[in-house]
């Protein structure tokens, strides 16, 4: 097998979004800094209520996923097709944008934490264009495997290997093939898992310290990964919660402008012309 290395690191910038909510965006905090197919990763973690309770009120997408982890808290989803969805502790929000959505994200709390992740996942460019879904999953519909070293693996997209066994994910068959682990490791304890060659791999530790391979990555930062087979995950001293995530890349054009991510400037100008004219949403 061939090991996976640290290639880069990619921090957590702090920086705000929607009304004012206030996040930390590791992937995407510049338009040069993605991993084909993943576009954008933000962490949001906040006890203070001023830092998130504004939300985000209706805004359009177009031409991708966006995937939220709820780690802690309570937001729902309302979207033009009349979905409402309910986002709790422990649950996640599979989102495709496709050729048009209206979507609105507000916090049901006043109090309290609120704690999770963003994920954009890019669409190949002849799915851009179907029509949007939406799919609530929740804790209880995913799959967590223990660790015989006490650990724990939460798998929400793709499979694990955990003790020779593949443990599948709720979301599986997508183009872009996605991974998608949250891993709980004690203090010292390592934890390696098969990942694709030749997929885009990525690690982001959000509590604790965990090493790959002999290099650190730092907290709250984005661990681009070498190419390889598998990749070995080594907690700290204090444990460590991460998440891992791979993917096939697309090697497509990538133009973005905020909330739209096409191919060409003039698909993204189409884009714009659409939500003005009311017709981004309605299908092909």
């Amino acid at each position: 097998m061939n090991t996976r290395t640290l290639h880069q690191v990619i921090p957590g910038m702090p920086t705000s979004d929607g009304a004012g909510v206030k996040l930390r965006r590791s992937l995407g905090a510049s338009q040069t800094l993605r991993l084909d197919p993943f576009l954008m990763l933000d962490e949001f973690s906040s006890e203070n209520p001023d830092d998130y309770v504004a939300g985000f009120p209706a805004h359009p997408h177009r031409g991708f996923e966006t995937v939220t982890y709820m780690l802690d808290g309570h937001m729902r989803h309302e979207d033009h097709m009349g979905n409402v969805g309910e986002l709790k502790s422990g649950g996640v929000q599979w989102m495709t944008a496709g050729r048009g959505i209206i979507h609105s994200e507000m916090p049901q709390q006043e109090s309290g934490r609120m704690r999770g992740f963003q994920l954009w996942i890019n669409l190949p460019a002849e799915e851009k264009m179907k029509p949007a879904a939406y799919r609530d999953i929740q804790a209880s519909d995913i799959p967590t495997a223990s660790l015989a070293n006490g650990g724990q693996v939460k798998v929400i997209a793709g499979s694990a290997d955990i003790d020779g066994k593949k443990v599948e994910g709720p979301i599986n068959g997508l183009t872009t093939e996605p991974l998608y682990l949250d891993v709980h490791l004690p203090a010292g304890a390592s934890f390696t898992q098969s990942v694709t060659n030749g997929h885009n791999a990525f690690v982001y530790s959000y509590e604790g310290s965990v090493s790959v391979g002999d290099k650190q990555l730092p907290t709250q930062g984005a661990g681009v990964l070498s190419q390889g087979d598998e990749v070995t995950l080594t907690a700290g001293s204090q444990g460590a919660r991460l998440i891992l995530l791979a993917a096939k890349p697309l090697r497509e054009p990538v133009v973005q402008y905020g909330p739209f991510v096409m191919n060409t400037r003039e698909q993204i100008e189409q884009a714009i012309t659409d939500y003005q004219n009311g017709t981004l949403a309605l299908a092909a």
